[in-house]
């Protein structure tokens, strides 16, 4: 495999994006808030809130593990492959993605990801209706899709979420990206030296903990959203609430982009780290 121009070009373009992450700062709105919340959870019993972060880990691996198994993953791997195989007639299997050109990758993984942003901003809008059922299940909604939308990242360049490593490494990924921009920094390097430490990816062993207090900031602020959408779905122009759909279908795009974008660059880079090592033996 030969080192290319593009390559050298997209691994500066993700070093970049890494600095970046390491600069950032966040505001005086944001520091009061994260306080706020780490003195309400310190006001609860350590042994239930570690139960609580238990239950909640269990939760997202079932959801990953059920995703796995489902006919909307199956038609995603198939669609993924048979657009593959436009660019290569070889392509049977997901690890057979690594013989495009990178470009190439970037073009899969954009049509699903526009795909996924897509199913998010029109989830959101529903939520937005403000209707009970949309409210009670946003959360889970938002959880199943973008979950989906790391794996469906994953398989776009090679690496199948169904092998143990990768289901937990696209759960990582999920964690990492859904945490405060200020500690997004933190979650990328833990991302980079479990690869790193890593001899192979086909098993891991390991008591996996994902959730904790400072990943809570997320989900509420996704209930701040929810509050917003209750307030003001009865404020309706033209017989429609449109701030909070508004609010909800613009939430949950963000969210997802967001989501999207850092997954995005996690494979990329375990693409491009490969290639290189691949290069210069």
């Amino acid at each position: 495999m030969t080192w290319t121009e593009r390559d050298e070009a997209v691994w500066e373009e993700i070093m970049a994006w890494e600095q970046s992450l390491a600069e950032y700062v966040g505001n005086d709105f944001q520091y009061t808030y994260s306080k706020w919340l780490n003195a309400a959870l310190e006001a609860i019993p350590e042994e239930a809130l570690s139960a609580f972060f238990a239950q909640l880990d269990g939760v997202l691996f079932h959801m990953h593990s059920l995703l796995q198994g489902s006919q909307f993953q199956n038609e995603a791997r198939e669609r993924i492959l048979t657009s593959a195989r436009v660019f290569r007639e070889d392509v049977e299997a997901i690890a057979d993605l690594k013989k495009l050109t990178l470009d190439q990758i970037r073009y899969l993984s954009s049509q699903q990801a526009s795909r996924h942003r897509l199913y998010s901003l029109i989830q959101g809008g529903i939520t937005g209706t403000g209707g009970a059922v949309p409210l009670s299940t946003d959360f889970a909604a938002m959880v199943v899709l973008n979950l989906r939308a790391v794996q469906v990242t994953a398989m776009s360049y090679g690496y199948d979420p169904q092998l143990p490593f990768e289901m937990v490494a696209s759960l990582k990924v999920f964690h990492a990206a859904t945490l405060p921009n200020r500690l997004k920094a933190e979650g990328w390097q833990e991302l980079l030296l479990e690869l790193e430490g890593s001899d192979q990816f086909y098993f891991y062993n390991e008591t996996e903990q994902l959730t904790d207090p400072t990943w809570m900031e997320g989900p509420v602020k996704q209930l701040g959203k929810l509050l917003a959408i209750t307030l003001f779905k009865n404020k309706k122009m033209s017989n429609l609430p449109l701030i909070s759909l508004a609010i909800g279908a613009g939430t949950n795009y963000r969210l997802t982009k967001n989501i999207t974008d850092f997954a995005e660059k996690y494979y990329q880079y375990r693409w491009l780290q490969e290639k290189k090592e691949a290069a210069h033996t």
